[in-house]
């Protein structure tokens, strides 16, 4: 099968949409499939060791006071794209922008495409009070992906959500977790006698106003407790004069990522955005309590009491009381990250890959595998 991913982002990019993206060329090669990459310029440091296979880069620009996160710009190479590898499905990451271009040239060419509904541009809108807002982001959503065959939501309140802004038919796709990467084996008393505290408590994303990780600053108060946050972005300078007793350790990935999450002692996501959240994921596979808000993607994955703490959405106070809950309970920590660890296990990067072979495949006409459960 061949197969045209256009994409808002693809590595070197660090985010969750490139990230997404990569494991699933790695999958369709894996499988034997032949996979195009269409994503904007990058001005990201290289990297090595991503596959072998054609990706064609658009113009691209910064977003004003982001300018690391890039924008595709309108293109002919879009539809020429698609016109030389001849797809039988196209694949759009996020469709925002240029994967958005990529749904209206797939439909003039008669294309199938399958659109990935990942970033929630109506909460972003409301957030930064963009334009007209959360109206004209749904009324963009509702032309572009009427355009296609199929949307795949990560989460069931993300599927409920466009299908009540009637995009549809809406099925529910989840990301996978690697779980041999994500290992709470990784757990390193040099990287905790590094940062110190006697609990360590965590954040891993990017650093924009809309992910509230200045939330977490009544946390950097607790006794004992060591606030570490990893990763960057344009509210890192912000983020550092409002948190001094924090420690900022910029963007890790790879190994690196992997040692520092087990090495955690719970993991905390502050944003209220997210329609999966794949951080919260790699942290339960690392064997890491979590304490989310409850609501989007988190709620599919954190079992409140379970495996960590939902609390109320955009509350310091809420957060504060889960994290001290924890951070007084070695026992419970240990209860809850092995719980956790358990109730991702079976969330391979594989199945998670086939499942999305099944949806091309049922779009093309060629399905025998039965469609992931739908949203109502």
């Amino acid at each position: 099968m061949r197969v045209a991913i256009i994409t808002e982002s693809y590595p070197p990019d660090v985010n969750g949409v490139a990230h997404s993206v990569l494991r699933t060329v790695e999958h369709l090669l894996a499988r034997g499939h032949e996979p195009l990459v269409v994503a904007p310029v990058s001005t990201a440091v290289a990297r090595s060791g991503l596959p072998d296979i054609p990706v064609v880069r658009v113009p691209s620009v910064g977003l004003p006071g982001y300018p690391s996160f890039r924008v595709g710009l309108p293109t002919r190479r879009v539809a020429a794209a698609l016109r030389r590898h001849r797809p039988d499905v196209v694949h759009l990451a996020s469709p925002i922008a240029l994967a958005a271009q990529g749904a209206f040239a797939a439909a003039r060419q008669g294309v199938p495409a399958v659109a990935i509904y990942q970033t929630d541009v109506p909460g972003f809108a409301g957030f930064y009070k963009l334009g007209a807002g959360r109206a004209a982001a749904w009324r963009w959503l509702r032309r572009v992906h009427g355009v296609t065959a199929r949307t795949l939501a990560p989460s069931s309140v993300t599927a409920t959500e466009l299908a009540a802004h009637g995009i549809g038919p809406v099925h529910l796709w989840p990301r996978g977790v690697d779980a041999v990467r994500f290992d709470p084996a990784k757990r390193s008393d040099a990287f905790r006698e590094s940062v110190g505290g006697d609990v360590i408590v965590g954040y891993v994303g990017r650093l924009a106003p809309e992910k509230r990780v200045d939330l977490l600053e009544p946390v950097t108060h607790l006794p004992g407790v060591k606030v570490v946050i990893i990763g960057d972005g344009p509210a890192a300078p912000a983020l550092r004069k409002q948190m001094p007793r924090a420690t900022f350790l910029g963007e890790l990935v790879g190994e690196d990522l992997a040692t520092a999450f087990a090495s955690l002692d719970v993991f905390v996501h502050t944003g209220a955005h997210e329609t999966f959240c794949q951080t919260v994921q790699e942290a339960m596979a690392s064997g890491v309590p979590v304490v989310a808000p409850a609501a989007g993607g988190p709620v599919d994955l954190v079992r409140s009491g379970r495996t960590g703490y939902l609390v109320t959405p955009s509350d310091a106070g809420a957060i504060t009381v889960a994290v001290r809950a924890l951070a007084e309970d070695a026992a419970l920590r240990r209860e809850f990250g092995a719980a956790g660890r358990a109730a991702v296990a079976g969330r391979s990067w594989t199945a998670v890959g086939d499942a999305l072979i099944g949806h091309y495949q049922d779009v093309i006409g060629r399905g025998t595998v039965a469609p992931v459960e739908r949203a109502a």
